[in-house]
């Protein structure tokens, strides 16, 4: 559950995490803050809650729900450059090998296609275990 995942020392996020989350949560995109009001206010869920800008490892997560281990990245512009998908992929490979699953949205479908957004959040919430794809 969430404990196992914080009270390993190594797991912990250092100062530096912490600071920059906190200034990520304060400033978070359009895109964002949609998706953040919704997680919050209608998507309520019985075990668990999202968080915004989760330090996991060496990576910021956009959104997290820690009891059901699923990340929630919304991706801008930027991450269909060749350099950017491949450190995505990479960032992805990292935070499944520590048992997360990861749904990715672009900014569009999360501004213009919000009710698939979280049918989907849902379809991976309710899948559990199962693995999840990512979303191209």
């Amino acid at each position: 559950m969430t404990n196992a995942w914080i009270t390993d020392i190594s797991n912990r996020p250092s100062v530096r995490q912490r600071n920059r989350a906190r200034s990520l949560r304060r400033n978070l995109t359009e895109s964002e803050r949609k998706l953040w009001w919704h997680l919050r206010y209608r998507l309520l869920m019985e075990r668990g809650h999202f968080r915004r800008q989760v330090p996991i490892g060496p990576y910021m997560t956009d959104f997290c729900c820690l009891a059901s281990k699923l990340i929630i990245e919304v991706d801008g512009n930027q991450h269909g450059y060749d350099v950017n998908a491949a450190h995505d992929e990479h960032r992805t490979s990292y935070l499944e090998n520590h048992g997360f699953r990861v749904i990715r949205f672009t900014n569009r479908e999360v501004m213009t296609a919000i009710e698939g957004v979280l049918e989907t959040i849902l379809a991976a919430l309710n899948a559990g275990s199962l693995p999840l794809a990512g979303r191209d």
